[in-house]
């Protein structure tokens, strides 16, 4: 490894977690590397170069200047795997076997299926090639033009069973975008959104509520639900690293190096999202959290007061409930773009749609619990001269359609934070 270069090859990487994946399976010198396109081809014939990845524009374009291509990234059309060996530069892909991996790992099955492909990139390619492979009865590919376009694909393939969006919409930093609208495809029982950054980017949020939607009707009879099984990127990422990893060696590493990975990334990077009351503790057990996981802590009400300047109590008198929503929409967007962080919400963070979605795309959100008569009221401008009775009536749809897990937090803040932190570990990279 010693003198021999490892990398990713994009040109804009600033959202890769390639590195520590990498580093994880022993390439410990891996790093990012981002390039304009007319200075591909010098760099490629670097005789330095021991083993790189490609990734978003570069999969096709790096074709030409393989001197061997294995067959089956010949077939597919795509390489997002280099190695220099003797002097000669092979070309693999291991985007294939992660996706694969992906689709296993998450129990959706292609076969005898009617699948719709979105983008018509690298990513695409493979996804195509994996459904030939699986048995897949239908495949279409949709992109912004051409016979099979975003406009009429719900007349075209409103029988679609299984989506797979291989296009970077949704992605971190541009994670308010989503590629087509799921209730158009009424047959839809499957998801796959490569984009892992973030973990559940708007496409996948949706499946979700699809999936629970399912769930909460009564089954019809003789017949079972149609339940909706969705899967982001971050398995198939690890597992095509370690496959390339295999490549830059010539070594074999167990397929459990992908689960430890896996689950370790999920921890490392998703944040502990708390909702719930006023006063009922989030706060508090948000730090005890905290000081457990050993993530930083961020309150968002603090952290309002602080870009505000002034109390919370003040913002309302000076300008409104509707201005300090806003606010707190701009701030908790800001703070849950970060990542492995334990984030306490307001009481009414929930009250708006883009607040729940963008605490559910990089976190795993808490419904803290607690009695009424236990919930105080000072310092709290809508506890104060609300009815708070009420006020839950209205929030409880709001918190459960937040959350992942309810937590009763009638007991020391250092007990829910242990029943969190114990949630957390046990469901790490589903």
């Amino acid at each position: 490894m010693s003198g021999k270069l490892y990398g990713l090859l994009g040109r804009t990487l600033g959202h890769s977690w390639s590195a520590p994946i990498h580093k994880s399976l022993g390439c410990e010198n891996y790093r990012l590397i981002e390039l304009e396109p007319e200075r591909l081809e010098d760099f490629l014939r670097r005789e330095d170069v021991g083993g790189l990845n490609v990734t978003i524009p570069y999969k096709r374009d790096v074709m030409q200047f393989c001197d061997v291509i294995d067959p089956a990234a010949e077939a597919i059309g795509s390489v997002n795997t280099l190695v220099r060996r003797d002097g000669r530069l092979y070309g693999y892909n291991t985007d294939i076997d992660g996706f694969l991996y992906m689709l296993r790992r998450a129990k959706i099955s292609l076969v005898g299926k009617e699948v719709v492909i979105l983008g018509s990139g690298g990513a695409s390619l493979t996804a195509q090639a994996a459904a030939r492979q699986e048995g897949a009865r239908e495949i279409a590919v949709v992109s912004r033009t051409g016979p099979d376009n975003y406009e009429n694909l719900p007349q075209r393939h409103a029988g679609a069973e299984v989506l797979v969006n291989t296009t970077p919409v949704g992605m971190w930093p541009h994670v308010e975008g989503q590629p087509v609208d799921l209730r158009l495809l009424p047959n839809i029982s499957a998801v796959a959104d490569v984009v892992y950054n973030p973990g559940r980017t708007n496409l996948l949020l949706q499946a979700e509520e699809l999936d629970r939607a399912e769930a909460d009707m009564p089954e019809p009879s003789g017949s079972g639900l149609r339940r909706v099984r969705y899967t982001g990127g971050l398995s198939m990422l690890v597992h095509q690293a370690k496959r390339a990893e295999e490549l830059f060696f010539g070594k074999t590493i167990p397929d459990g190096e992908t689960e430890n990975i896996v689950t370790q990334l999920w921890q490392d990077q998703t944040n502990l999202v708390l909702v719930g009351m006023p006063g009922c503790g989030k706060t508090t057990v948000g730090r005890a959290l905290a000081q457990l996981s050993g993530k930083p802590f961020v309150d968002l009400d603090e952290e309002i007061v602080r870009r505000a300047g002034r109390p919370i109590p003040y913002t309302f008198q000076a300008e409104g409930e509707e201005a300090f929503r806003g606010l707190e929409a701009r701030v908790l967007a800001e703070v849950c773009a970060q990542s492995g962080q334990v984030v306490a919400t307001g009481g009414g963070a929930v009250l708006r749609a883009e607040n729940r979605a963008a605490m559910r795309r990089t976190g795993r959100v808490y419904f803290l619990g607690r009695a009424l008569d236990r919930l105080p009221r000072e310092g709290r401008p809508l506890s104060q001269k609300g009815n708070l009775t009420e006020m839950y009536r209205e929030r409880l749809p709001l918190y459960q359609a937040a959350m992942d897990v309810p937590v009763q937090n009638d007991a020391a803040a250092e007990e829910s934070a242990a029943e969190i932190w114990r949630d957390f570990c046990e469901n790490s990279g589903d």
